[in-house]
């Protein structure tokens, strides 16, 4: 047995331990992106295609440059869209020296075509003349040459692709609706976070630990490993209730959204290293049930109810931290005095109860072994709303408040 043989006989505990290290170092990097860094994982481990969406200066490149890049003998590919972009740049650009001898041939090594992942930055930027080859790459893995003859079959296990906006016409809307996972993101919440970001712009970081997997281990994850996982009754059920319940509130997904996402649990459960889908693997499906991100709320609160108290309770209470940021706003221009009551009387009690209610979630959370993304998040929106309190409310130091925090 050589080398090679070596590398793909790698236990798929091993594999799944790998990929969960890098989720790890990954998340200690890149500040309040857990869930995204894992939910990239999933999707890849399925061989499904993933969006982030979310404003510039989130790190949305950055990550998917560091996740792709820690695989091992992975050919990768990038490539920022925009209108103008011609096929031949994604697919292989036309063999100049080949046509001066008559023959006409693209050159496909470095594209699209030859990657086994791909980060496609501005996805809805799609040119209409890319439009139908973009759609076949990513549904069927393959490439029609320019010269026609027989597609090429390209070796992608799946693309991370991201935008600033959602789509705005029926082009792009094709392109959005063959991307099963969506993901939001937004710019840091939690002050503490946003302090450690400014200090890591000025100190020098210690190198990283970097943890990398084989491309033949992570071929084989896709194929063969998480496929084999066990979907119980009990998780068919749960998907059939969320269904219905999602259809109560008028969030309809198609039959072929649901199916696929049948996969996304498989590879949750394999991920964190389960021979059997459960009902936390659920939490997944609050990126894949939604078309807007005004519908993503209701989503993630039906999800949740039904797996996950913990993250239920933590979004009833960021109800009521948003609904004193609102009360903050609608101060603007108040007295320091009115101000001053009002934190006293009202927002610092029902600040602090939330925080310490938080606390406590998180702790039963990593108790019983559930996910803390939803928890954490929201701990870090309370965080934020009492740091504007205490700041523009009662005039407390910025500096003064992220020492409390």
């Amino acid at each position: 047995m050589g080398p090679q043989d070596l590398r793909e006989a790698q236990p798929a505990e091993d594999t799944a331990a790998g990929l969960r290290a890098i989720g790890d170092e990954l998340s200690d990097r890149f500040y309040e992106r857990a869930d995204v860094v894992r939910t990239l994982l999933v999707t890849l481990l399925a061989g499904q295609h993933s969006l982030v969406l979310g404003p510039p200066g989130t790190a949305k490149s950055e990550m998917a440059r560091e996740l792709t890049g820690r695989i091992e003998g992975a050919s990768y590919w990038e490539i920022l869209l925009s209108k103008f972009t011609a096929p031949t740049r994604m697919f292989g650009p036309i063999d100049v020296a080949a046509l001066a001898r008559g023959e006409y041939r693209q050159v496909y090594d470095g594209r699209a075509t030859t990657a086994h992942v791909a980060f496609i930055d501005e996805i809805f930027k799609c040119s209409t003349a890319a439009l139908n080859e973009t759609l076949g790459y990513l549904n069927e893995r393959i490439y029609h040459p320019e010269s026609g003859g027989e597609p090429v079959r390209c070796p992608l296990i799946g693309a991370i692709t991201a935008s600033n906006e959602l789509p705005d016409g029926e082009d792009s809307a094709a392109i959005y609706d063959r991307l099963l996972v969506r993901i939001e993101v937004k710019y840091l919440e939690d002050p503490s976070n946003f302090a450690a970001l400014v200090r890591s712009a000025v100190s020098r970081p210690a190198a990283p630990t970097r943890t990398t997997v084989e491309l033949a281990a992570l071929r084989r994850a896709v194929a063969e490993h998480v496929p084999a996982v066990d979907v119980p009754d009990l998780i068919v059920d749960a998907v059939c209730t969320l269904r219905a319940a999602l259809r109560r509130r008028e969030l309809v997904a198609s039959d072929r959204r649901w199916r696929q996402a049948v996969g996304l649990l498989q590879a949750s459960a394999y991920l964190d290293g389960r021979r059997s889908v459960t009902e936390n693997d659920l939490s997944v499906l609050t990126h894949v049930l939604w078309n807007s991100p005004a519908e993503r709320p209701a989503v993630e609160r039906e999800v949740l109810h039904l797996v996950n108290p913990d993250a239920k309770e933590a979004l009833d209470l960021a109800d009521t931290i948003d609904e004193l940021e609102a009360q903050l706003d609608a101060m603007a221009g108040q007295s320091r005095e009115a101000l001053s009551e009002w934190v006293i009387t009202k927002a610092h009690h029902q600040l602090a109860t939330a925080g310490r209610r938080l606390e406590r979630l998180r702790e039963e959370a990593v108790g019983a072994g559930r996910s803390t993304a939803a928890v954490d998040r929201v701990t870090g929106r309370q965080r934020a709303v009492r740091a504007r309190v205490l700041t523009e409310a009662l005039g407390v130091d910025a500096s003064a408040v992220q020492a409390q925090l």
